[in-house]
């Protein structure tokens, strides 16, 4: 392990504990006596990305978090939900079990992870992904974006529009208008 700092090799363990998906390791370097942090992750397999144009590259979950948070900048969103969208398309991944993948299906599960955390980082994404060449192609994605599906409407919970569910009548029970009253003797 090199130190930041000054480069040399010799460095010692401070403190090590167990991260979420990683080993957290705080060190010293034993030149400088200067402390940093390095997280270790277990890689099981080099995933390849096929590009547009035919080229593989390995997959490089850093370069799909600056394009996440890029599409995420100055918004309101929760946090850490950036980096739960990034670990939900690397889970999503590994569950294909695949060496490589298209960089098509890896913008498409962003865009899919976007529209549902945030219509603006959606667009900002879209707009910079699908590559627009005029405000028309812009226009349309927008539109498809802001008209409401009708296959999403969850059946499970009550609604309190009028307007989406028929309302059924009650029939009155009871007698009939103008049925005889039997008496009972």
């Amino acid at each position: 392990m090199f130190c930041p700092y000054c480069s040399s090799e010799n460095s010692k363990v401070i403190d090590s504990r167990d991260s979420a998906d990683s080993i957290r390791r705080r060190r010293e370097c034993l030149s400088c006596s200067l402390r940093f942090t390095t997280y270790e992750t277990i890689q099981t397999r080099t995933l390849s990305v096929v590009k547009r144009d035919g080229n593989r590259e390995d997959f490089d979950s850093q370069k799909l978090w600056i394009s996440v948070k890029n599409a995420c900048a100055k918004r309101p969103l929760p946090i850490g939900s950036i980096d739960k969208v990034i670990s939900d398309i690397e889970s999503d991944l590994a569950k294909l079990s695949r060496a490589e993948i298209s960089s098509r299906t890896i913008g498409e599960m962003v865009m899919d992870s976007l529209r549902k955390l945030d219509r603006v980082a959606y667009i900002r994404f879209a707009s910079v992904y699908r590559d627009f060449r005029d405000i028309e192609n812009f226009k349309d994605e927008v539109d498809a974006l802001l008209e409401p599906k009708t296959n999403d409407i969850d059946n499970s919970q009550l609604s309190f529009l009028e307007d989406e569910l028929p309302v059924k009548k009650n029939k009155k029970r009871g007698r009939k208008p103008n049925a005889p009253i039997s008496t009972i003797k």
